[in-house]
């Protein structure tokens, strides 16, 4: 008989955001009349409309579909070159960060490219992931086989996990062994924190010094508001020999649903071979892609590459402006509630302490069944997580307020 990939027999019971969801539909089938006074401030799921310039390309985009003499099959897989060049253009060039335009991959998602990334990788790595951490990067390990079993507190064995607290800042400490693949998130989810040149310079140079990879997730770059932090792993001296740098249009241009993101692999990447030569990373990684993706459709890059108009980038704007929005009276309300809390000032989640004496899961189940509000447990993000839990804010402004009245009773 067939076989099945025993690693994904590892995995814990449900994932974060399904186990989320399974509590809310149990609440709501207990209490039907309470469905609609529900607040989801969970899932980071944008709610506002896609930017107008955006709606107004992707309409000709499907006119053109219409007509033979402007209808498009297959595109190129890595992606058409108008999206790349404006991403390299507005993106890395007008930062003086030195990105070719064939080093960029546009794809459905940074979530699938963290995850397919592994698949051009050694089969083996041993892997430092920050703690509390995005769940996807520890599932999609433990899918690939880099990692042990799960133990009872739900760390996998063979990861190397980078505890993240307020002592430090959230910027964890550098691992105390040698790492193949260390996983960085900045602006940070789920604690909102940012990473300074400084901090992102010491992961740079231990990545050297031990012919390390950094993947190096922005998809929430364009949240910061200091002008003096990086927005780029690529900012730092030295990065393009040792980083890969994941970035998405879901949460900066409303594109969840829509499906767009890319990822830079530059050319002088290299890692060993099986017989100890060294090779890069992109033609590995423009092979797998042009193996196993159609690309994304011309609709879609048509409609992210109005992003980049001066009418587009000004209505991306107004949708930042008011999600951190969101962040920062959210933000105001808990620390009124007598509540610690982090992030919400360069990101778009807090990551807010939770009363004392209560689990994550426990600070869930409250806030759902006494303020109808859904929350994420940050225990769901790590053992590091416990005692936490996440608040998004992307919201309508009138939901968030109303969060605001709820909390003022607590």
């Amino acid at each position: 008989m067939f076989s099945l990939n025993s690693n994904y027999l590892k995995l814990k019971a449900g994932y974060l955001f399904p186990e989320i969801a399974r509590r809310v539909q149990e609440f709501i089938t207990t209490n039907p009349s309470q469905a609609d006074h529900l607040i989801r401030c969970g899932i980071g799921d944008v709610t506002e409309p896609l930017p107008l310039a955006v709606r107004e390309a992707m309409h000709v985009a499907v006119d053109e579909m219409g007509s033979r003499s402007t209808f498009r099959g297959y595109g190129p897989e890595q992606g058409y070159d108008f999206l790349r060049r404006a991403i390299q253009q507005s993106e890395y060039a007008a930062r003086g960060i030195p990105i070719a335009e064939d080093e960029i991959f546009i794809s459905d998602g940074s979530k699938c490219d963290g995850g397919n990334i592994l698949d051009i990788l050694g089969a083996h790595p041993s892997v430092a992931l920050m703690d509390p951490v995005y769940p996807v990067y520890v599932d999609t390990n433990v899918m690939a086989g880099h990692t042990g079993n799960a133990r009872e507190d739900g760390s996998y064995e063979g990861i190397v996990y980078l505890e993240c607290t307020p002592e430090n800042h959230f910027i964890p400490s550098l691992p105390q062994r040698r790492v193949d693949l260390i996983y960085l998130c900045y602006p940070n989810n789920p604690t909102g924190a940012v990473a300074s040149h400084q901090a992102l310079r010491a992961w740079v140079q231990y990545a050297r010094e031990h012919q390390a990879l950094l993947l190096f997730d922005a998809a929430y770059e364009a949240y910061i508001q200091d002008k003096t932090l990086p927005h780029s792993i690529y900012e730092i001296p030295g990065a393009r020999q040792c980083a890969i740098e994941f970035r998405s249009f879901s949460k900066k241009a409303g594109f969840t649903g829509v499906r767009c993101a890319f990822t830079i692999i530059p050319k002088e990447l290299l890692a060993l071979s099986a017989t100890g030569e060294k090779k890069p990373l992109h033609a590995l990684w423009h092979r797998r892609f042009t193996t196993k993706f159609n690309g994304v459709s011309y609709i879609t890059q048509r409609g992210a590459a109005a992003i980049y108009t001066p009418e587009g980038a000004a209505q991306v704007q107004a949708l930042l402006d008011h999600y951190i929005g969101n962040a920062a009276i959210l933000r105001e309300a808990v620390i009124a509630a007598g509540l610690t809390v982090y992030g919400g000032v360069h990101a778009p989640y807090l990551w807010v302490k939770s009363p004392q004496g209560e689990t994550s899961w426990q600070t869930f189940d409250r806030f759902l069944h006494d303020y109808r509000i859904v929350i994420t447990p940050g225990s769901g993000f790590g053992r590091a997580g416990e005692g936490y839990f996440r608040i998004s804010a992307f919201n309508s402004r009138e939901n968030i307020l109303e969060v605001v009245k709820r909390l003022s009773s607590c």
